[in-house]
């Protein structure tokens, strides 16, 4: 009879720790989640930040997430809602509490699943010209200044082409690209000192003609120097690249540096509290006669509360891998796999959509 009660309590534990396999597969199923991306940032400049005055800012980027935009100086911030695939877009109204400046500047962030990717906008959210007004004479001196702007064109402009945008002149500054045709701008990431290079991938939605303008534009501080290319986006006959194009860098390739095996304790509940408190009961009571059964069950109890709940935590426990990518440009990448990856460390990988690509 003691045997059945035990027995019985043991089952009642296995089955509540049963229910709680889905969360468990939901929490797991959350690093499966691609890295997300932003691919430009951008909002329409007040003339002055006076209240009632609107920013409307434009995030593009990774579909289907949750953009949120924080204002230096502003008492809140803006939720950004997706208009299109990877378009978002939303709008502040400046409060009279707020002290927004022409310094002021603002941080974006994309979330999707548990992962969150930020851009910090490089342009004034007040007009230009009371920026420039703003500014210290002794600034001019040290403006950015734009050596080269080049693009190594594809063969056709047609979805899934690439053009490649190489600008070199003033380091450590933000530099970014505007094509006529296309939604949003292109953010360049400085691959060296004083060179700056995006790739953009050409959407069925982009209307990009061979003549298309093109203007880059490259932010340090608060000083800004812009320029417009001067070629065609389209490779004519016979083209080849430079030996310079040939060779640059990629800037989402890299090699594997580790792959760590991470576990993530899983949180228990007052489910496995409830079971584990009742099998240890039972045996507890199998424990001595009279008071001593009553203090066995009890101690029983305790402990087998407090060992349900770790088993809970076990049960509900995930494990995932984070290979760790050094990339060419001299950073690093995280990237997680539900199981281990089909490379080893000293692998040659490409970054693509959050997840790694072996190259050759």
């Amino acid at each position: 009879m003691h045997r059945n009660k035990i027995v019985i309590g043991l089952f009642a534990l296995a089955a509540i720790f049963s229910l709680s396999i889905p969360a468990s597969q939901a929490q797991q199923s959350a690093y499966s989640a691609a890295t997300p991306r932003i691919d430009g940032f951008d909002v329409e400049p007040v003339a002055k930040p006076a209240p009632g005055n609107e920013l409307v800012f434009t995030l593009y980027g990774s579909p289907g997430g949750t953009a949120a935009v924080q204002i230096g100086g502003a008492t809140g911030g803006v939720l950004l809602v997706e208009t299109e695939a990877g378009v978002y877009e939303g709008s502040y109204t400046i409060r009279k509490r707020d002290k927004i400046t022409v310094k002021s500047t603002a941080t974006a962030n994309l979330r999707l699943g548990n992962r969150v990717a930020s851009a910090i906008l490089d342009e004034p959210l007040v007009g230009k010209a009371s920026a420039k007004r703003a500014a210290p004479a002794a600034l001019s001196a040290a403006a950015p200044k734009i050596d080269r702007f080049d693009v190594d064109p594809p063969a056709r402009l047609v979805a899934g082409e690439e053009l490649i945008l190489t600008m070199s002149g003033s380091p450590g500054g933000t530099a970014s690209a505007r094509i006529a045709g296309v939604k949003g701008k292109l953010v360049m990431n400085e691959i060296r000192t004083g060179v700056y290079e995006g790739t953009y991938t050409i959407k069925n939605r982009d209307r990009i003609a061979a003549d298309a303008v093109v203007k880059g534009n490259l932010r340090v501080g608060n000083q800004e120097a812009s320029a417009v290319l001067g070629q065609s986006l389209r490779a004519s006959s016979g083209y080849q690249s430079s030996a310079r194009q040939a060779a640059r860098l990629c800037v989402n390739c890299g090699v594997v540096e580790a792959i760590n095996l991470v576990e993530v304790k899983g949180t228990g509940s007052y489910l496995g509290m409830i079971a584990g408190g009742v099998a240890g009961a039972l045996l507890g009571s199998q424990v001595g006669q009279g008071r001593g059964t009553t203090v066995a069950e009890v101690a029983g109890a305790a402990g087998g509360a407090y060992a349900g709940n770790e088993i809970e935590k076990r049960m509900k426990a995930t494990k995932h891998y984070e290979v760790v990518v050094r990339l060419e440009n001299g950073g690093s990448q995280t990237v997680s796999y539900e199981t281990q990856p089909g490379f080893a460390v000293g692998a040659k990988v490409k970054v693509e959509n959050g997840s790694l690509v072996v190259v050759q």
